[in-house]
């Protein structure tokens, strides 16, 4: 192997972070990248002409996926959701039933982040509609604001980890994974975080009291029965679209896709008992689903025509030889991914990591012998962080926009590194218990190929009785003279039946 084949690897993931560098859309710029160095290859010999007739296929099998109609099924449940009131009716009911604890909005904040997290599934609605009802109430009655910001933006990332994540979906679909399994294995590790915030404001309260008081009676309307009654008929609905959904998946009754479906069924029917259902709704809902289903299919384009050429290219080899020479086995592995993957999640968003980096080290998980759904749902937890870290964290500047001007931006970014922290212990959880994971999925599915037995037929078709695919008497190949019982000659035989 001459020095351009050893280098073209290596030179061309160069070229695509200079490309992502310069700004250049990231589904543009893999494609470029691909289709560059394909002609690159063609012309120093690396590569033939023939390699990009592959194309056509893997671009009909791309739109052909119907594992992937499953994100724009779930974001226009989302959608939907969130424009006819019901993240509003729940942190207002919630925040009544915690009010008189000490903290009790910052735990409504959490808990309806995760009630939100698994029906709409979308990280900017959390944010955003927390960001407009809870924060103005929190910092009202004195909560410290960087507390408030974190745990804003903290619950509204659980829509990342808990299903029907469209992070999960994607990811499955990389690693070739049943979408399923990455969403029964993510439920535990999702509760668990959920949990530990609730855990982290547990302290702030006993260590820090005077950041989170507790509210006062006047902001509590209602009381006892009535307030039973009313948190009853505003929690059920996304309870029953909870069951709905995740239940039919979890149970096997329908796919992920078909869940989706009756996921935004559902969502519609809702929207239209509260009469909030209008033309003007059903519009931004289609349009806002079909930019982001759009954006998501033409940056699994542009990665797929990248693939194929760095696969070609012998790019998969390459990157699997830098990490299996990393010391310290599977944990040294799984170590380096994770702090890569922590480290572009200050720059790049989830799709990028999924659609770029992840095809590259999945291969070489599975081949050190990891779960590849255990391994998606521990990078689901990473990427989980990329929303919360400063500078760029998306999660960050969805509460910039619509915080009130007594909040600054510096605020916004201390408020979330002990958040960051409690995610990276849960991510550490993970990584030490694979049994969050197991416990729900059945463990690491492994066919035991030793029972597996191939024969093949010995019927000598030449002679037309053995019938085969052709029938009796029907070979093409047969030779018309006559034959003895001991079958024809070898002169005679058809090919590929000499011994």
């Amino acid at each position: 192997m001459n020095f351009s084949d050893e280098m073209m690897a290596p030179v061309m993931f160069a070229g695509l972070a200079v490309m992502l560098l310069t700004g250049f859309p990231v589904a543009f710029a893999l494609a470029a990248n691909g289709m560059l160095f394909a002609f690159i290859g063609f012309e120093m010999g690396l590569l033939q002409p023939e390699l990009l007739q592959a194309l056509p296929q893997r671009l009909f099998g791309i739109m052909g996926n119907q594992v992937l109609l499953a994100i724009p099924f779930f974001t226009f449940m989302g959608i939907i959701l969130e424009r006819s009131g019901m993240a509003e009716d729940l942190l207002d009911t919630v925040g009544q039933l915690f009010g008189k604890v000490r903290g009790g909005i910052a735990y409504a904040v959490i808990f309806v982040g995760a009630l939100l997290a698994a029906t709409t599934g979308v990280l900017a609605a959390s944010v955003i509609a927390m960001g407009l009802i809870s924060l103005p109430v929190m910092l009202r009655y004195g909560y410290d604001g960087r507390i408030a910001a974190g745990v804003i933006c903290a619950s509204g990332t659980l829509a990342q980890v808990l299903p029907p994540s469209l992070v999960l979906i994607v990811m499955a679909d990389v690693l070739g994974a049943s979408v399923g399994d990455m969403y029964l294995g993510s439920v535990l590790p999702g509760l668990m975080l959920v949990a530990m915030l609730a855990i982290f404001i547990f302290l702030v309260t006993v260590f820090k009291p005077k950041m989170l008081p507790a509210l006062p009676p006047e902001y509590r309307r209602l009381r006892g029965a009535p307030l039973y009654r009313h948190a009853l008929v505003v929690m059920v609905p996304p309870l029953v679209l909870i069951f709905l959904v995740l239940g039919t998946i979890f149970m096997g009754v329908a796919t992920p896709t078909e869940g989706g479906a009756m996921g935004a069924v559902g969502a519609l029917g809702l929207a239209l008992a509260k009469r909030r259902l209008d033309w003007k709704l059903l519009r931004q809902a289609s349009h806002s689903t079909a930019l982001l289903s759009s954006f998501v299919m033409f940056i699994l384009i542009g990665s797929t025509v990248f693939a194929l050429t760095f696969r070609a290219v012998d790019g998969d080899l390459w990157v699997e030889h830098l990490f299996v020479q990393i010391p310290g086995g599977q944990l040294g592995f799984i170590i380096v991914v994770n702090t890569i993957i922590f480290l572009l999640g200050f720059f790049i968003d989830f799709f990028e990591i999924a659609f770029i980096v992840l095809p590259l080290l999945a291969p070489v998980a599975d081949k050190i012998g990891l779960d590849l759904v255990w391994f998606g749902v521990m990078i689901g937890m990473n990427m989980q962080t990329s929303f919360l870290t400063p500078p760029f964290g998306f999660a960050l500047f969805y509460l910039r926009s619509v915080a009130p001007s007594e909040i600054t931006t510096m605020q916004i970014y201390k408020g979330v590194v002990p958040f960051v922290i409690v995610q990276l212990i849960a991510l550490a959880l993970v990584v030490s218990f694979p049994a969050l994971v197991y416990t729900l999925t059945g463990g690491k599915k492994v066919v035991d190929t030793t029972g597996v037995k191939i024969e093949i037929p010995k019927n000598d078709y030449t002679t037309g009785g053995g019938g085969g695919i052709y029938g009796p008497g029907a070979n093409p190949y047969a030779p018309s003279g006559p034959s003895d019982q001991g079958g024809t000659t070898p002169a005679q035989a058809a090919p590929g039946t000499q011994k």
